[in-house]
């Protein structure tokens, strides 16, 4: 390794660690040994961390921007985020353990009603959650929406829009997302 790469290798870590010390004093719930690169998180009291997760470049944590008493995204153990990981959450994403997420994945539990005639940004949101278990391995480009749950071991394609619920084990892909195999059968 070289003297640049360790110099710039040791910074990150340390802006890592002065992010989430502060990040930590506005309220975020973290366990130990986390990493977060550059990134942006709003309404840190509403965000629980387990330990030993790693967020690359560009993650947004992003619960609804409301007074609220609970948690609205709850991520476990050692999970692995790539670059542009949005999670975003009105109601409650959950993620279990040992996950690893590609680069530029949405992850949202709500959506907006629509009305012929009316802006969307005037209607109420439809609030629902997103439950991602343990082992899972979501692909680049991966979109999940509102009210759908991955069992354990799951494994999302590249670029699928996942719009239902799949159980442990199921490999799914396209859009939307449908199951082309289950490993646990």
């Amino acid at each position: 390794m070289t003297l640049e790469s360790l110099v710039l290798k040791s910074l990150r870590g340390l802006m890592s660690r002065i992010r989430i010390f502060f990040y930590r004093c506005l309220g975020l719930k973290a366990g130990c040994r986390n990493r977060m690169e550059s990134g942006r998180c709003r309404r840190l009291s509403q965000i629980e961390l387990g330990d030993l997760n790693a967020f690359t470049q560009g993650f947004w944590l992003w619960p609804k921007d409301s007074e609220f008493e609970g948690v609205r995204i709850r991520i476990g153990n050692h999970n692995y985020f790539n670059r542009n990981l949005m999670i975003d959450a009105c109601g409650l994403v959950e993620i279990g353990d040992e996950n690893m997420f590609g680069p530029d994945v949405c992850i949202t539990d709500s959506n907006h009603n629509v009305k012929p005639g009316v802006s969307a940004q005037n209607m109420p949101m439809q609030v629902g959650r997103v439950k991602i278990g343990s082992r899972c391995w979501i692909g680049a480009k991966a979109v999940i929406l509102m009210d759908v749950e991955l069992g354990d071991g799951c494994v999302v394609g590249a670029g699928a829009v996942v719009t239902k619920s799949f159980p442990a084990g199921s490999v799914v892909v396209g859009v939307p997302a449908r199951l082309i195999r289950n490993s646990s059968s």
